[in-house]
């Protein structure tokens, strides 16, 4: 799963803001400009230790690529390079996993804006593409996600986005639902900060649910930092720490 944002970077220049799909699992209903692209990237480290066997995974490289091809339509592909390891009595075994996960290739479509109690609404839409990933990593099956994305403006500096769907893993019979919420606010023009709780409903398994925070720093009106740092609350993440960048270019 990629951890997606939707943070507002609030400017006096309404056309210099910068909206993002990084750093939380929360996605954005808006779409990038028209002929623009923009590059968000970073890395991560999860970790879950039970039993003396702890579980360990590097993504080097989540890469996501957007371009605005119509004014309410964006193209996106995306790329992780990851390692996941087995520590078992502080012995790291040898069955290290490491490459390229599938690729994922998808749309964004901003239905509507926000006006009075109606939110901003986009719908998204990904495929998973088993031929583009490492052996380590390749599946038999395409995984398929879909998800509506909504954003609430609650003042100048503040705003609740959420975030309602599904997915179908490419080996995993049945859907898992799934669901965000985040909360982000504006410290000042250059720096913001989010909170977020987020999970998924398995039909086969029991629910997920974790949370993280993060902050933003806005270098530039199209370059942006970001930092967080989650972990599960129920089982199965002890740690979750995520660092990155947003790049937008124009023609």
């Amino acid at each position: 799963m990629l951890f997606l944002v939707s943070f507002h970077a609030f400017s006096q220049d309404e056309k210099a803001e910068l909206i993002t799909d990084r750093p939380d699992a929360t996605e954005a209903p808006n779409t990038v400009p028209k002929g623009a692209l923009q590059i968000e990237t970073g890395a991560f480290y999860t970790s879950f230790e039970e039993n003396s066997i702890k579980e360990e995974t590097f993504v080097y490289n989540t890469t996501l690529l957007r371009y605005g091809l119509l004014e309410n339509l964006e193209l996106r592909l995306g790329w992780n390079f990851e390692e996941a390891r087995t520590t078992v009595n502080g012995n790291v075994a040898p069955n290290v996993l490491s490459g390229l996960s599938p690729l994922l290739a998808g749309v964004k479509v901003n239905i509507t804006e926000e006006k009075g109690l109606m939110p901003t609404i986009g719908l998204i839409g990904h495929l998973f593409l088993p031929f583009s990933a490492a052996n380590d990593y390749k599946p038999e099956n395409t995984a398929i996600d879909f998800r509506f994305a909504f954003d609430h403006t609650l003042s100048k500096k503040s705003s609740i986005a959420y975030n309602l769907g599904a997915q179908w893993e490419a080996d995993t019979l049945g859907a898992a639902y799934i669901y965000t919420v985040a909360y982000g606010y504006s410290i000042t023009d250059s720096y913001g900060f989010y909170l977020e709780l987020y999970g998924d409903l398995p039909e086969n398994s029991s629910a997920n649910h974790f949370w993280d925070t993060g902050v933003t720093y806005l270098i530039l009106p199209n370059l942006q930092l970001d930092a967080t740092i989650g972990t599960s609350i129920t089982k199965g993440q002890d740690l979750l720490v995520s660092a990155g960048l947003s790049y937008r270019i124009f023609k």
